[in-house]
């Protein structure tokens, strides 16, 4: 039997310190104090984004939400509008929408005041919701034969925020372009657009660029598509690599530089009635959308700035 002396110049990747899961743990601690030193100023007009892809499945809900959220926590006042039948975002925030319950299914067919509806979530007090309901699936119907029908939801927004300033709207929308969708189009400054990283990705984004540009026609000429948000972003293989590269050739100034990974927290989270970043916020999920907020509300600084 012998034994072999170790080299003292022997590199350390050889006994696992310098390995890719080491490497990926630095790095996220490095992201996690970066953003306790990040200090953003709310203190330019209410920016009102819908968020929307007609492709299901790409992170809609979940962007809305853990935006929403990311935003209060750096000290927006932020108001949710759950526009999807599915009550998915109400469900997140944690804010009860039982049927029995007023929502916006009744600002938007009975003109319920949209101060009427709100919930403050426990998540935080600069984080509000106005939920939906299921009575919210037949809205598509009866919108049609309400007078303005278009313009039902800008006006009870606007007639809220005159009473009850917001910094951020956040305007979630169900998979499809009807009356509901329309309505957020109509009420809205900003679309956010999240894009999952797969195959199908770019499938349907013309379609929605060409609803957006009949929008600012004919309902909403301050309409601007400003946010690309990249989803589910699995770096490990060459097609998501692939997939963020031709978005961001195609949107070069619309498209965050932070993209979200696949997470299980993430997905996680709206099982507990939370956002990820109130369930598990050192995570990689919920430090990504933590950094996707902070580039958002940056962002508007910037074009303030320009404006001035």
């Amino acid at each position: 039997m012998f034994h072999v002396k170790q080299s003292s110049n022997t590199s350390t990747a050889e006994y696992g310190v310098d390995t890719p899961l080491a490497r990926e743990l630095a790095d996220l601690t490095a992201r996690r104090k970066a953003l306790e030193a990040v200090s953003v100023h709310f203190d330019g007009p209410t920016r009102i984004f819908t968020i929307s892809n007609q492709k299901g499945g790409v992170g809609k809900t979940t962007t809305a939400v853990n935006v929403a959220s990311a935003m209060a926590e750096l000290g927006a006042k932020v108001l949710v509008i759950d526009l999807d039948p599915q009550g998915n975002a109400s469900t997140a925030l944690g804010v009860p929408h039982t049927a029995d319950l007023q929502s916006i299914y009744d600002v938007l067919i009975s003109d319920v005041p949209l101060a009427d509806v709100v919930q403050v979530s426990p998540e935080s007090p600069n984080l509000l919701c106005a939920p939906s309901t299921i009575h919210l699936a037949g809205a598509e119907i009866e919108l049609v034969s309400q007078v303005a029908r278009e313009h039902r939801l800008r006006t009870a927004l606007n007639d809220y925020l005159a009473a009850h300033p917001m910094d951020i709207v956040i305007i979630d929308c169900p998979p499809s372009l009807g009356l509901l969708t329309i309505n957020a189009f109509t009420a809205a400054t900003e679309v956010m657009i999240p894009i999952q990283c797969e195959y199908y990705a770019l499938e349907g984004l013309s379609q929605l660029l060409g609803n957006i540009r009949m929008i600012q026609k004919h309902l909403n000429p301050d309409l601007t598509m400003s946010t690309i948000l990249l989803t589910m972003f699995d770096g490990r293989t060459r097609l998501a690599q692939q997939v963020a590269e031709e978005v961001r050739g195609h949107f070069p100034h619309e498209v965050l530089n932070t993209v979200i990974p696949r997470s299980v927290r993430v997905s996680e989270a709206p099982s507990f009635g939370q956002t990820v970043i109130a369930y598990d916020g050192q995570s990689v999920g919920a430090v990504a959308y933590r950094e996707a907020a902070v580039e958002i509300a940056r962002r508007a600084t910037k074009e303030n700035e320009k404006g001035h």
